[in-house]
């Protein structure tokens, strides 16, 4: 007989810090309920006198005047047969005392219950109120930490208060938020720097092998030298560009602005027609309109990799799908050559290629897909690759709309 399936393993029950603290809180109180119920019937118990302390030796004389008494009164008036009366007295007595007691101790055990489960309930509201209270701060500094982005670290808690260690936690977040701005800034002046001080000198080099190889006097080992160096400059130039967008991206978005998807793939793939016409390859659209917030710039960059790279790493003849849709905001499918599953995730890793015949060692940097991950990470998505079946790889973006 086949075993039934286990169903799906839970995870622990997840709580609150307000919701432990208050039942901490309760818990206590109730311990402590507990404690004092205990004590006064113990009290109440020991101080309540026994029937043995109203029958002690005196018990007898008492028991005849209350014969005596009762002999006294007419017949007629009293139901309580007279000989029985002097020989049960004491039994009497012993059984009402008794009762008395019981009642007594039963209604303070009650008494005490209904006392303490509604002072267990109003320590548990006044527990949650006070525990959201000392709290206050933490979701303060919460919330401050959500608003936070990597261009935009002008948000600080401020946190008003006793200086205890809440307040303290605050000020050193502030403090922290402090040493973070002006480390981004230091680090965005150093991109736009290194943009220049790196372009400039490979812009003058370029400058100086086209004005070579345009001298008539050149010749043959020259002119294959200089082709040689260009093609060694322009994919330095390549490399250096698609560092800086990925530092840029890398660093978050200083500005977001709505942004039609849709739009910008249309423009990449008018601008890499004459790229596919060259390869053979059919580049095909299926778009919807997409709004997404983001960085226009950035966002043309993302697609602009993801059709280069489908076109570059394809065959003959082949074809290029993209797709605009509801989810995932973006899909790039492309025909090429058969991709090892096990290498497709360390494609998105910066100079990380599969194999060698989809490297494209001279005409592209290694940076792509890497890039293409950073900034769908920036616009708060998050980027998949797997490979086709019939060769060719699907890349699809997604992203908040």
């Amino acid at each position: 007989m086949a075993e039934k399936s286990a169903g799906p393993r839970r995870g622990p029950l997840r709580l609150s810090v307000r919701t432990r603290l208050t039942a901490l809180y309760g818990g206590f109180f109730l311990l402590a309920g507990l404690v004092l119920v205990v004590v006064t019937y113990t009290v109440v118990s020991n101080e309540l006198p026994a029937p043995a302390q109203y029958l002690g030796d005196g018990a007898s004389l008492r028991l005849s005047q209350v014969a005596a008494d009762v002999e006294s009164v007419p017949m007629e008036a009293t139901t309580i047969p007279m000989q029985t009366v002097p020989a049960s007295a004491e039994k009497v007595a012993t059984a009402v005392l008794t009762d008395y007691r019981s009642s007594t101790m039963s209604t303070l055990v009650l008494a005490s219950a209904i006392a303490l489960v509604v002072t267990a309930a109003l320590a548990l509201l006044f527990g949650w109120f006070m525990a959201g209270r000392a709290l206050r701060p933490l979701h303060t500094i919460t919330s401050t930490a959500r608003r936070l982005e990597a261009g935009k670290l002008d948000q600080r808690i401020n946190l008003d208060g006793p200086r205890d260690e809440l307040k303290e936690l605050a000020d050193t977040f502030d403090s922290m938020l402090d040493r973070l701005a002006g480390s981004f800034d230091s680090q965005k002046r150093f991109v736009a720097n290194a943009s220049h001080e790196l372009r400039t000198p490979l812009a003058v080099q370029r400058t100086l092998i086209e004005v070579a190889l345009e001298n008539p006097d050149a010749g043959p080992v020259l002119t294959k030298l200089g082709a040689h160096l260009l093609q060694t400059n322009e994919r330095s130039e390549r490399l250096i560009e698609g560092l800086l967008v990925l530092a840029r991206s890398d660093r978050g978005l200083s500005a977001r602005a709505p942004v039609r998807l849709d739009k910008v793939v249309r423009s990449v793939v008018k601008l890499t027609a004459a790229q596919a016409k060259e390869a053979s390859v059919t580049v095909e659209t299926r778009l919807r309109a997409r709004t997404v917030i983001g960085d226009a710039v950035l966002l043309e960059r993302l697609v602009l990799n993801l059709v280069s790279n489908a076109i570059s790493y394809n065959i003959p003849d082949g074809w290029v799908s993209i797709t605009i849709g509801a989810t995932p905001a973006l899909s790039v499918r492309n025909s090429g050559s058969n991709v090892d599953e096990s290498q497709v995730a360390g494609l998105f890793e910066p100079f990380r290629r599969g194999k060698p015949d989809r490297t494209g060692a001279a005409d592209h940097s290694g940076l792509g897909l890497s890039i293409v991950r950073s900034v769908a990470r920036a616009h708060d998505g998050d980027v998949s690759a797997r490979a086709n079946p019939n060769g060719g790889l699907t890349v699809e973006v997604r992203l908040p709309a």
